[in-house]
């Protein structure tokens, strides 16, 4: 087996590795990235395309552990779990269970507050460096509440962001109407955060995000990294037909990530939610920006020449193919608002990497920086690559 030697090996060309092997490069560092797929595709790609910086509640909240059994059980809903992967899922949701409660629900928003604030700027900052400034739309999001009591149950939530600075405008349903003229009536109310940005097409972006980085003078390695492990030398990783020694190892591989952590001896309690999208192809969407029914648990996403509606969390690992009942109930929810939308152009399966508290792991290794863990991202990718980068960046500063 033949073997190479650089200065950074970032593992993993998602969004999170290809921003951070962006910024290494930029501050002078050799690197390449080991990616065994295209570059930027996966979650990366799959996205409901916010730059979600009001994104800081996690999946776990004491709402969501009062109504945990009844969310696994409902196969078509927001969350739901594949019985036959229960047994290994079970570790994760017993954390995940803890992290539900009040006292660790509020410490894990003011974490993700923290990483999410600023988020907009960083990404408009970001989009410049890639030449994406045109694919990014400064619309903001929509949340819709079906009823009178669904947007009264949100206070909790709503009080908590206006605490960490999120703007918020609370809209009547005439209000909405005006902003989102084509939603049919519904009784309930709108929240609003006019500081989101979205991606017109997060395929393109991955695109030229990857063109940047191979700009840059970042070589790529097309293979799957099956071992890390360190060496006097250095970080040995085998990538099968290669080897490569590396001063410092970023291990950003998303999904694939525990397997690695772990091997370098640090144990994660790290799983995947299953993520899915259909799109419905047609010149214009009738929302002109992201939309979030928060009853139903999807997006409804306006992007360049297509409606993409996404959503939905399966608990249920890598190896299942795709759910269909979860792909129909995308498509379902699509025709309850827009009822002449017909079929799904194509339909997409990805995986999140997940963490019980939503908080992704940014850190050193316990064993030292030349082995960086940056993964764990679940629906915050996208919005925190950039920041991501500039961590890792500063964590190798030091």
């Amino acid at each position: 087996m033949s073997r190479i030697s650089t200065d950074v090996a970032v593992i993993g060309g998602g969004v999170i590795g290809l921003a951070i092997a962006l910024r290494l490069r930029a501050d002078g560092r050799e690197v390449v990235v080991i990616e065994p797929n295209e570059p930027g595709s996966g979650a990366s790609y799959g996205n409901a395309g916010t730059i979600a910086n009001y994104a800081l509640i996690p999946v776990g909240t004491p709402s969501v552990l009062r109504n945990l059994f009844s969310l696994l059980v409902e196969a078509n809903g927001p969350l739901s779990i594949r019985t036959s992967a229960l047994p290994t899922l079970f570790p994760w949701l017993a954390r995940f269970a803890y992290e539900s409660l009040p006292h660790r629900y509020r410490e894990n928003t003011r974490r993700i507050a923290e990483l999410v604030s600023g988020a907009a700027a960083a990404w408009a900052e970001f989009a410049a460096q890639i030449g994406a400034s045109e694919l990014l739309s400064a619309k903001g999001c929509l949340y819709l509440y079906d009823t009178r009591k669904a947007f009264s149950a949100a206070t909790t939530d709503i009080e908590l962001r206006r605490g960490y600075g999120v703007v918020q405008e609370f809209l009547s349903v005439d209000e909405v109407r005006r902003l989102e003229p084509c939603l049919p009536p519904f009784e309930g109310g709108g929240l609003f955060f006019p500081g989101a940005i979205s991606l017109s097409d997060p395929g393109e972006a991955m695109r030229r995000l990857a063109a940047a980085v191979r700009r840059a003078g970042v070589e790529f390695i097309q293979a799957s990294a099956q071992k890390i492990e360190r060496e006097p030398n250095g970080i040995l990783i085998t990538a099968a037909p290669l080897e490569i020694c590396a001063r410092t190892a970023i291990i950003s591989a998303g999904a694939q990530s525990q397997k690695l952590a772990g091997q370098i001896g640090d144990p994660v309690r790290l799983d995947t939610e299953r993520g899915y999208h259909v799109e419905f192809d047609m010149a214009e969407p009738p929302i002109a920006r992201p939309v979030c029914p928060t009853a139903h648990g999807f997006y409804l996403c306006p992007m360049k020449g297509r409606l993409r509606v996404a959503g939905l969390v399966e608990l249920g690992g890598l190896a299942a193919p795709a759910n269909p009942r979860l792909l129909q109930a995308l498509a379902q929810n699509a025709r309850h608002l827009f009822p002449e939308i017909g079929e799904p152009s194509r339909t997409w399966l990805g995986f999140r990497p997940s963490m019980p508290d939503s908080v992704p792991v940014i850190r050193p290794s316990s064993g030292g920086r030349d082995v960086i863990l940056a993964f764990g991202h679940g629906h915050i990718g996208l919005t925190l690559a950039p920041r991501t980068a500039q961590l890792v960046s500063a964590i190798l500063a030091a």
